[in-house]
């Protein structure tokens, strides 16, 4: 396994999903987000947070690059559509649904979160995919199997 590049594919995934971020989360969403003020930081509070998420980002990707590493098969970035689609149903599933269980939300925030999620994580499988390369793992089927 390349360190290197598993931590450069984790730096790329960190500024294209702060990039994603900033577009879906800070301008299209944020209407929604204000409906929660209670629930949320204002927009003139955040900056002081953004070192924190940051770092919690880059953390995130570290694990998800070492996790498509290890069960990469030698199908490149169409392998990491498939990757990133499948931890954004995780997300959706687990993390927005547990969201909505127990955060003073609504449903179409919920929903909302959940869709831009699937996207965001598409996203973010396909640059660590095309960042990363890994090496095929022994026994793994050979692309296009």
């Amino acid at each position: 396994m390349n360190y290197g590049r598993l931590a450069l594919a984790a730096l790329a995934a960190t500024v294209v999903d702060g990039v994603y971020g900033f577009l879906v989360y800070g301008q299209v969403l944020s209407g929604l987000f204000g409906q929660y003020p209670a629930v949320f930081r204002g927009l003139e509070t955040q900056t002081a947070y953004l070192p924190a998420m940051f770092l919690g980002i880059f953390i995130g990707m570290l694990a998800v690059a070492w996790i498509y590493a290890k069960g990469y098969e030698g199908r490149g970035v169409l392998e990491g559509a498939r990757f990133g689609v499948l931890v954004g149903v995780f997300n959706a599933g687990y993390v927005i649904g547990t969201d909505y269980g127990i955060l003073n939300i609504g449903r179409r925030l919920a929903g909302s979160m959940a869709l831009a999620g699937l996207v965001e994580w598409l996203i973010v499988g396909v640059v660590v995919a095309a960042v990363s390369k890994p090496s095929p793992r022994p026994g793994a089927r050979a692309a296009g199997v």
